[in-house]
């Protein structure tokens, strides 16, 4: 079993920043891809984006520019700084990680942008 615990969401103002963390424990072999996705009501949950365990990262192109996916392996932790952040990016992010073929899931965090 895979334990995802995710913190760092919360109220920021329009043009603010916020750092996401996601830390994995458990039975954890070697993760291979960390992520973050994000679900607005309403609508399928997204990619925001990923990094693999050499580091190469991938992301959407609403976010690029703007947010930056970093991971720390000997933590089993992945982070997303994101700044400029509007009010379109008001949504739940949900932690993601890929251990041997599978997907676990972090509970989600809130983040929401005041103008």
């Amino acid at each position: 079993q895979v334990r995802l615990v995710e913190s760092g969401g919360g109220l920021v103002q329009v043009g603010g920043s916020l750092r996401l963390s996601c830390a994995a424990s458990g039975s954890i072999f070697r993760i291979t891809t960390m992520g973050w996705y994000r679900q607005a009501p309403g609508k399928q949950r997204e990619l925001v984006a990923d990094i693999t365990f050499l580091g190469t990262t991938n992301y959407v192109s609403a976010v690029k520019g703007r947010f930056t996916i970093s991971r720390d392996n000997a933590k089993n932790t992945v982070y997303l700084q994101m700044n400029s952040l509007s009010s379109e990016d008001t949504v739940i992010y949900y932690c993601n990680v890929l251990v041997v073929g599978t997907q676990y899931w972090g509970q989600g965090t809130q983040v929401t942008v005041s103008s």
